[in-house]
């Protein structure tokens, strides 16, 4: 069974937070209203409305609102804030729900993220994390619930991936090897998101395996979703480089094997995915496949190696799609 999630504080349960500090517990919600910091204006404003968050997260829900209940506990922690479409959105239902004035809550926010440099260029403003997902509202949801702070501070400058297809056709493992470069001091982390396209599937392993470790670990089967936090042996100073490894391994019953393809919310500037079959099960068509963001997908066909493998390469990549897929017999 995959990890639970790591490190998650426990969430408050269902009983009313009383307010005993009067009129000056008001006076310090308006400060707080008025300069921040953001989630000690939150942690005030649900003390203040007598909620716990577990009533808060079902009138958000009744409000047709989907945000987790770790996802606001993070958001009075401080550990993470509403930064995509979907979480402003819930934001403002949020601010209805605590009786604050609408906005009072998101101007404490601040401006944008500062975005790195990409080649010695402005780096491109990027797309949504889960843009390049089916399900969005899904895949932002669990990214609520990880630290995605340093992920636009953090150069790609090389991916190789390698598939392992089996004998019987099945998925087993898929490993993964970045080259990064931090573009701020304290870069600390990377998040890797999957997403199966069978929501019945068991979700693989994931395991570090050079210059990192698990951090949070966000679990979810029924969306056939799976967010990791891989912690780097200690934070970078800007410029500085690091390699990391991490393998995904499936488990049984494993699925048949059907495509392979990387999604790049940014640029990389050098892509490298491989795919090594069994020689006792070959497929009888392969293609190589890509698509950059607001152009028509590109096709071409691919051919196995004496060592039943196949592999592209793309340089400045992305954002976009890039992958393969093929038929069996």
């Amino acid at each position: 069974m995959t990890a639970p999630p790591q490190d998650i504080a426990p969430a408050p349960g269902d009983a009313a937070v009383s307010d005993s500090g009067g009129d000056s517990g008001s006076a310090e919600l308006d400060a707080l209203l008025a300069t921040g910091p953001f989630e000690a204006a939150l942690r005030a404003a649900i003390a203040a409305r007598g909620l716990g968050l577990t009533r808060i997260h079902d009138r958000l829900t009744r409000a047709g609102v989907t945000v987790s209940l770790a996802t606001l506990s993070y958001w009075q922690s401080g550990r993470s804030r509403p930064e995509r479409r979907d979480s402003l959105l819930a934001l403002a239902e949020l601010e209805k729900v605590l009786e604050v004035p609408a906005g009072s809550l998101s101007s404490l926010l601040g401006p944008p993220r500062p975005r790195g440099r990409w080649f010695g260029k402005p780096q491109p403003t990027p797309t949504g994390t889960s843009v390049w997902w089916p399900d969005q509202a899904a895949v932002d949801d669990a990214l609520d619930e990880v630290n995605m702070r340093w992920d636009e501070r953090l150069t790609r400058i090389s991916q190789h991936d390698l598939a392992r297809i089996g004998p019987a056709r099945e998925e087993l493992s898929f490993l993964s090897r970045q080259v990064l470069r931090a573009e701020e001091d304290g870069a600390d982390r990377w998040v890797v998101i999957l997403h199966l396209d069978e929501h019945d599937r068991v979700l693989p392993l994931v395991r570090p395996r050079k210059h990192c470790r698990l951090g949070r670990v966000v679990s979810r089967p029924a969306d056939g979703l799976l967010v990791t936090e891989l912690l780097f042996d200690r934070p970078l100073a800007r410029g500085e480089t690091i390699i990391t490894e991490h393998e995904l391994v499936n488990r049984a019953p494993y699925p048949l094997a059907t495509n392979y393809e990387r999604k790049f919310r940014l640029p990389v500037r050098e892509f490298v995915v491989e795919v090594s079959f069994d020689p006792a099960a070959l497929p009888a068509r392969i293609v190589q496949h890509s698509r950059l963001e607001g152009e028509p997908e590109r096709v071409r066909e691919a051919y196995l190696d004496d060592s039943h493998s196949t592999h592209a390469i793309a340089l400045n990549f992305g954002p976009g799609c890039y992958g393969f897929r093929w038929e069996w017999e």
